[in-house]
């Protein structure tokens, strides 16, 4: 059963697209997505894609009908490319589907447009499609595009190949979608998360005797404050400790009453409206508060009251994003900046061929180099022949390493004179030049593309939606490449 091929179908028969005139704009999109459509069937990507899918669905042991299979092939195209045209136009689920319903370029790209009949998905059914792959299938789809890119370009209609032999590295902080970690708005926080979801629970006649959850957010509304306009007294020391013990006092009867409430839906969840799942999402959702709460109220004392300072990895940042970290990168405008480390290496044609989103906090800059120079060497087959990054990238090692690899070594080097001396050099300056457009491709990929902040909650959805813009990006600069085929018009 398992080893079921795609049943090949037949597609629905989309209109004609309209054609539209004077709009500079609508016909540079109108052909990347037609360029993107072709990349994705010459170069079998779509067809791999799918088969992966139906592999892992046929593999819980089900008996399958080949309807169906059909439509859960069908599904799967659309989730590609959907996905794929979501990202490129940098929407989010509900405003994709409102503009996938009205537009019949983005129709015909998906696969919905239909004679007849259009059936455009939810804004559920995107973020369904969203999460239809893992980040390992997502990731294994990019390196294929970009191999078959630099093996094979006439396949994908390239009038040249993908250049795999030199990398130009760099990386860089990708910022959570959070509030700067002040130590009493966690406590904020809690209070509302917590409040809200007694609230819930109550409306579905489940109650313990409590004032209403309103009082509580009305006094810690206000005790925010008086906290922000604190530095405007003169003992602002002594009144910001003040507040901050009203607020821990408030806290402490808010998690009693959390706690109750707690065990109260636990217990009683039959008497409610929901199912148990619901009810399970409503726990978690206080667990997740109830388990950080005596620390962030720890934190808070510790460094309002006692005027200790608090160790960057044991800090807590919030507290729905647990793989948050404190990096300081002392950049213009942001020297220190809330997220996680990003690592990016392009090649000259402006293609992502390598990139690691860490979970944890990630190594200094002259590990990532050699880890990158093994991935691709494990991926493509053959390592980069020259490699270029900044200083931060320098180390002993590093210059020991490429030597031994035979690689071009164009990294900046730390020292003044030995920068002198590597400048005589005319590859070396070039490829230099060329790495200074990187800081360029990292704020494409992430203002254009990603978005700052990055809106995915969860660092295993933020690193799927980190592959997913990887993908799309490289789609996006490959479809810009020139044509073989118009190369060989101009010749004739």
């Amino acid at each position: 059963m398992t080893d079921r091929k795609i049943i090949p179908f037949q597609l629905p028969l989309p209109p004609l697209l309209p054609t539209i005139e004077g709009n500079v704009d609508y016909r540079e999109l109108r052909d990347q997505l037609l360029r993107i459509n072709e990349l994705l069937i010459l170069s079998g990507l779509e067809t791999q894609l799918l088969e992966t899918d139906l592999q892992r669905w046929l593999a819980r042991g089900k008996h399958v009908s080949a309807k169906a299979q059909q439509n859960r092939q069908r599904h799967g195209r659309r989730a590609l490319r959907c996905n794929i045209a979501r990202l490129l136009l940098k929407e989010d689920f509900r405003g994709f589907a409102a503009r996938l319903a009205d537009s019949p370029l983005l129709q015909f790209f998906c696969g919905l447009g239909e004679v007849d009949v259009v059936c455009v998905p939810s804004k559920s059914t995107l973020q369904r499609y969203d999460q239809w792959w893992s980040e390992t299938e997502v990731r294994q789809l990019t390196y294929q595009l970009l191999h078959r890119g630099a093996q094979a370009p006439a396949t994908l209609d390239l009038d040249a190949p993908l250049d795999l032999q030199r990398a130009f590295l760099d990386s860089t902080c990708l910022a959570a979608n959070i509030h700067y970690p002040v130590d009493w708005v966690l406590l904020r926080d809690a209070t509302r998360t917590l409040m809200n979801s007694m609230a819930l629970i109550r409306d579905q006649g489940l109650k313990h005797r409590m004032e209403a959850p309103e009082t509580f957010l009305r006094r810690i509304n206000t005790l925010c404050i008086q906290m922000t306009h604190a530095w405007n007294h003169k003992d602002n020391q002594r009144q910001r400790k003040r507040t901050l013990r009203q607020m821990d006092r408030l806290l402490g009867t808010v998690r009693a009453h959390a706690q109750r409430y707690r065990q109260l839906l636990d217990q009683n969840w039959q008497q409610t409206d929901w199912t148990r799942p619901q009810a399970e999402q409503v726990l978690a959702r206080m667990d997740q508060v109830l388990e950080q709460l005596p620390k962030a109220r720890q934190q808070a004392r510790q460094r309002i009251l006692d005027g200790q300072l608090v160790a960057n990895q044991d800090k807590i940042l919030s507290l729905y994003e647990p793989d948050v970290h404190v990096i300081v990168r002392k950049k213009a405008g942001a020297e220190v900046e809330f997220g996680n480390t990003l690592f990016l290496a392009e090649n000259p044609q402006g293609v992502l061929i390598d990139w690691e989103f860490f979970r944890e906090s990630a190594p200094a800059d002259p590990v990532l180099l050699p880890r990158s120079v093994g991935r691709m060497e494990q991926v493509y087959g053959q390592g980069p022949k020259a490699l270029a990054a900044d200083r931060g990238f320098d180390s002993q090692d590093n210059r020991i390493g490429m030597a031994a690899e035979e690689i071009y070594n164009a990294v900046c080097p730390r020292s003044p004179q030995q920068l002198q001396e590597r400048s005589r050099s005319w590859k070396f300056k070039q490829l230099q030049r060329r790495r200074a457009q990187t800081e360029g491709r990292i704020g494409i990929l992430k203002n254009v593309f990603l978005g700052q902040p990055l809106r995915s909650k969860g660092f295993t959805h933020r690193a799927l939606t980190v592959t997913w813009t990887v993908l799309v990006h490289n789609l996006w600069v490959i479809a810009r490449l020139p044509l073989q085929s118009q190369a060989k018009r101009r010749a004739a």
